[in-house]
């Protein structure tokens, strides 16, 4: 099929930042896009040939929006998955497929999966409703500390909170969630693996993830990961393995922990780009965007390679503002060289919200990382209205 400055119209569910992100691929190509998201301020309102309004989780809304489209795609893996079936079945290609979401969507089916496929995750229980779990907590039965995760839903550090005591599961919601050993671990890790339609496979260097101690926010990614070649290889193989497992087809984002004896253990993934990949934009020869959509259209994938060392720093709503965003000493941190900010165009900010990142790429990653460290002290997100 003819994808470039022709009739071919590419669907996207979910019009957020990844959205905005995958639209400057497919401006550079020419391809058309269709959007759908449920908020008429979403990021990719501008960006998309045609964008439209609706619930995600709304069959009819999103069949009769993928009846419009030749080819579906995502960007959020919240949504209705039987709309995806019946569009699967009557031949609309959906990339990745709902097969495959719904081995992901739910993080309870996610993590039997793993077990299921030998591979490597933390010790773990499941449980209806949180009701279940307290009952397990006052038996004894669950030990603490443990991390408490949303089964569905969860996105940006909301759905996952440490447990240290019977008290801190107080204002959790009672749905279906997990109860999962807390892993003593060095780094937090994430290779992202492209994946054809014709099978073919690629992987992007192993990262590392530094997190914000009290939202579970990725603060900084690191790439290439600051560890031993051979952790980076083990960490890269198991990648490989999650990625066969799930025979899926776009990007895959596995994200594991290195334990203190070396070993690789399985966190979650994510079916689509992620915020592990961002810094490809500016560091590597292949976007991580470019390389779903290449893999969706069954492209040949690009190189993975990076061509400098890329650090990424998550810009999230400072605490204690909420309301039209303001991007405090944006232009000191431009005047710095290697740094490029992207603003994923949210109006309205609040703590701990996603409003953009910055990529710092340098030959040197120590003189990055130092750089990354600046540009997180000197940029704030934000609003003339104080909380």
């Amino acid at each position: 099929m003819n994808y470039f400055s022709s009739d071919f119209k590419l669907g996207i569910l979910g019009g957020g930042q990844l959205g905005k992100m995958l639209l400057a691929e497919t401006r550079k190509f020419d391809i058309q896009t269709y959007v759908f998201d449920p908020s008429m301020d979403a990021p990719c309102q501008y960006g998309a040939t045609k964008f439209f309004i609706g619930d995600l989780m709304d069959f009819d809304t999103v069949y009769d929006f993928g009846k419009k489209v030749n080819l579906l795609t995502i960007e959020i893996e919240n949504v209705n998955l039987d709309a995806l079936d019946q569009l699967e079945a009557e031949g609309l290609a959906v990339f990745p497929s709902p097969k495959t979401l719904r081995l992901i969507q739910n993080k309870g089916v996610q993590k039997d999966f793993y077990v299921e496929n030998q591979i490597p995750t933390a010790a773990y229980k499941r449980f209806t409703s949180l009701s279940d779990l307290r009952t397990e907590i006052e038996n004894g039965m669950i030990a603490l500390p443990f991390v408490w995760k949303c089964a569905q839903f969860g996105y940006d550090g909301n759905g996952v909170k440490v447990v240290r005591s019977i008290s801190d599961i107080e204002n959790l919601p009672n749905v279906e969630c997990i109860a999962e050993q807390m892993v003593p671990f060095k780094n937090e890790l994430a290779v992202i693996v492209a994946r054809s339609v014709s099978g073919d496979v690629k992987t992007y260097p192993v990262v590392e993830m530094e997190f914000h101690p009290e939202a579970n926010q990725v603060e900084y990614v690191i790439c290439p990961a600051r560890i031993d070649y051979n952790i980076a290889k083990k960490a890269n193989k198991i990648a490989l393995q999650v990625s066969q497992a799930y025979n899926h087809v776009g990007l895959l984002a596995v994200e594991m922990f290195q334990t203190h004896d070396e070993g690789i253990l399985v966190n979650e993934v994510a079916p689509r780009p992620h915020n592990s990949g961002h810094y490809s934009i500016e560091a590597s020869y292949t976007s991580q965007f470019e390389n779903h959509l290449r893999a969706i259209l069954n492209l040949p994938l690009g190189n993975t390679a990076s061509k400098v060392a890329g650090i990424m720093v998550n810009l999230v709503g400072a605490e204690g503002f909420s309301g039209p965003v303001i991007y405090e000493n944006i232009e000191k941190i431009m005047a710095i060289d290697g740094v490029t900010p992207h603003i994923y165009g949210k109006k309205e900010t609040r703590p701990f919200r996603k409003m953009g990142h910055v990529t710092i790429v340098n030959e040197d990653m120590a003189e990055a990382r130092k750089i990354a460290e600046e540009v997180k002290n000197t940029i704030r997100v934000i609003s003339n209205l104080k909380m």
